[in-house]
């Protein structure tokens, strides 16, 4: 974003984030891309916790914690995008100066809307995550808003491309209808 269209950061904010721990993650992830991109490969985006200033590597440390939460990008389009072929891949993590938000009651201390967690209202959250990039946090620790476990956004800037090390990759593309199906059937998602 231009410094000129920035608005002034929160300094209660600040301060909040600053008085973390930071935290270390080491262990697999889970990330779902497109067919042929790069899994390793971050981006900036306009995102829950991203506000298009950096890049970032949004992984989950469950496999249908991944898959619900492209899914919900997915289904909130008007037309399902049935030709997209997509795959899982459990990536190998090493990360360090990590911003652990362990539940929603400290999302709430810092300001979120956590009865509206799960909808795209994502002011507040990029504001946590802005505020934890520019204080030189390496990424943060967050509940997904889609699953019951949590997401491993990566500032990927502040990563060691070593750090990061692809494990798997599926051979099939997911089958979006029956992943559906089969969390129908069990009562999540």
């Amino acid at each position: 974003m231009p410094p000129a269209l920035r608005k002034a950061r929160d300094l209660a904010l600040l301060d909040a984030i600053d008085a973390f721990k930071r935290e270390t993650f080491a262990g697999a992830v889970w990330r779902v891309t497109r067919e042929g991109r790069d899994p390793l490969l971050g981006a900036r985006s306009r995102s829950r916790w991203c506000n298009d200033s950096f890049d970032v590597l949004y992984t989950s440390t469950e496999r249908d914690g991944a898959l619900a939460e492209i899914h919900a990008l997915l289904s909130s389009q008007p037309v399902f995008p049935s030709r997209l072929r997509a795959r899982v891949h459990r990536i190998a993590v090493r990360a360090s100066k990590l911003l652990r938000i362990d539940s929603l009651a400290i999302l709430a201390e810092l300001g979120v809307d956590t009865s509206r967690y799960r909808e795209r209202r994502y002011e507040r959250t990029q504001e946590i995550a802005d505020a934890a990039y520019f204080l030189g946090f390496g990424g943060l620790i967050a509940p997904s808003a889609r699953w019951k476990c949590a997401s491993l956004v990566l500032f990927t800037d502040r990563i060691p491309p070593a750090d990061l090390r692809l494990e798997a990759s599926e051979r099939k593309p997911i089958d979006w209808q029956a992943w559906k199906r089969a969390q129908a059937g069990a009562g999540e998602g």
